[in-house]
């Protein structure tokens, strides 16, 4: 453990007899104020109120100290502490494909419905990440979802070299039958295709006028399953995803009819 809570403590005092070895890891210098000088005050708060109180309570439960380097095993040389070899944890990791939805203030609506798709998709490919464009309504909505990194709203400049970022792999444009939405332009068909990516839109007049299914991207009806499907098919199908993303981009070298 690095950081103790009260659950935790009591956790241990009540089984301290069953527990045949008991560790504290430290990667940082928690039990030094000194060494906390110039941090900020709430991260002092922190770590004073998880670690460093602690100090005398794991000495007396008969904590072994394990450090991640031998500047801290010197520093508290009288724990006998254990320096622990650095190792990657990124060895069992997996590439990822980036699923994007790139919404703003006015999409809300979009954002709910997309959540079990999402939700799905993530469940069954791991291979899968989400990359989304929302404020903090979107971050706390979507947070207890694996794999989901949510960007703040930016401006069209830094947009625009997002997009010009590698690494994207499918776009998602789904738009719900209101008001608003039936006056929007296919826009998004073209920061998809700028993202080397290829799309999944919605069935919808708008992009009915752009997008030649399954040619330069898929058109489907607001169906959530649909999506999953869809979803979980191009994540697998790289030679289905080259082949609309050419053609989308073909198409961006002359005016759509």
């Amino acid at each position: 453990m690095r950081y103790l809570t009260p659950a935790w403590r009591q956790w241990v005092e009540n089984n301290r007899a069953q527990l045949g070895q008991l560790a504290f890891f430290m990667d940082d210098d928690l039990f030094d104020p000194r060494a906390h000088a110039g941090l900020p005050l709430r991260y002092r708060y922190k770590l004073w109120l998880l670690a460093r109180r602690h100090k005398r309570w794991l000495q007396r439960m008969g904590a072994e100290l394990w450090v991640s380097t031998p500047f801290l095993a010197k520093k508290y040389a009288e724990w006998s502490p254990l320096v622990l070899q650095p190792q990657s944890p990124y060895a069992h990791s997996t590439p990822q494909k980036t699923l994007f939805y790139h919404g703003s203030a006015s999409h809300g609506a979009e954002f709910a419905w997309l959540y079990p798709v999402f939700e799905q998709v993530l469940a069954q490919d791991a291979n899968l990440s989400v990359e989304l464009i929302g404020n903090h309504r979107v971050r706390r909505q979507y947070a207890a979802l694996p794999r989901v990194h949510v960007l703040h709203p930016m401006s069209w400049p830094a947009y625009q070299a997002l997009l010009a970022r590698p690494g994207r792999t499918i776009g998602l444009v789904p738009l719900l039958n209101n008001r608003f939405n039936a006056a929007r332009a296919p826009t998004k068909f073209f920061d998809i295709t700028q993202a080397g990516a290829v799309g999944i839109y919605a069935d919808h007049p708008i992009y009915r006028s752009v997008i030649r299914h399954p040619y330069n991207g898929l058109l489907l009806p607001m169906d959530q399953q649909a999506w999953v499907n869809a979803i979980l098919r191009l994540s697998e199908n790289k030679e289905e995803r080259k082949k609309m993303c050419n053609n989308a981009a073909r198409l961006l070298q002359r005016p759509y009819s």
